[in-house]
């Protein structure tokens, strides 16, 4: 992402997991692991989405960690339909923050993995933001977010996503009653509007919460 990222690697229960890690200016607010687009179509650490969501984190002054998935790039093992990819997760938040604030950030199949690593972690008391953007709830079964969570959380949403219809995060959120962040005109990359993704990404983790 720029020339202070650093590349390394953590070990998963398929083997080595290839990261970057970028650190804010000053002190850091606490970690938060980024979850990639769906390893089968082209998903990895550095797709555009990640990077945008990278950025605000580190603007909003959280160290960010994003890894590749088991069978991406440099990472270990192959494709397990989101149970693997969940533990890879559970396993990197172990290494990079094993104490202190924690915040868990993903993006469509990232998405998805994101609301079971929450679902996880929640009762450990540590997660202080949580952003799911393009979430993909009309091809995988997206966990709950706990109710307690959700004035910590953000979901974001194009009204024009072609990949995953804005209809099924609606039905998915609804009985919830979690709220939605729809980008008008957005369709899934976000194309063009990028840095009104991460306008509010960055709104969101500067907020207070209860």
């Amino acid at each position: 992402m720029n020339a202070q990222t650093e590349r390394f690697t953590l070990n998963g229960l398929a083997g080595s997991i290839e990261a970057l890690r970028d650190q804010p200016i000053g002190a850091s607010r606490g970690v938060v692991v980024i979850a990639h687009p769906h390893p089968l179509f082209g998903g990895t650490m550095d797709n555009k989405v990640v990077q945008t969501l990278a950025r605000a984190f580190v603007q909003a002054g959280w160290e960010c960690v994003r890894f590749n998935f088991r069978g991406v790039g440099g990472s270990a093992g192959a494709y397990d339909e989101g149970r693997g990819e969940l533990a890879d997760l559970l396993k990197v938040v172990e290494q990079v923050a094993p104490q202190g604030p924690i915040a868990l950030a993903g993006f469509p199949f990232g998405a998805f993995v994101t609301s079971h690593a929450v679902a996880a972690l929640w009762a450990s008391g540590r997660v202080e933001k949580i952003v799911l953007v393009g979430t993909a709830a009309s091809r995988f079964s997206v966990a709950a977010i706990p109710q307690e969570a959700h004035d910590r959380t953000l979901v974001v949403h194009g009204e024009h996503d072609d990949t995953v219809p804005l209809q099924s995060v609606m039905d998915w959120a609804r009985p919830q009653v979690l709220p939605v962040t729809v980008i008008p005109e957005g369709e899934h990359f976000f194309h063009g509007k990028l840095p009104l993704l991460k306008g509010l990404v960055v709104r969101h983790l500067m907020a207070a919460h209860p």
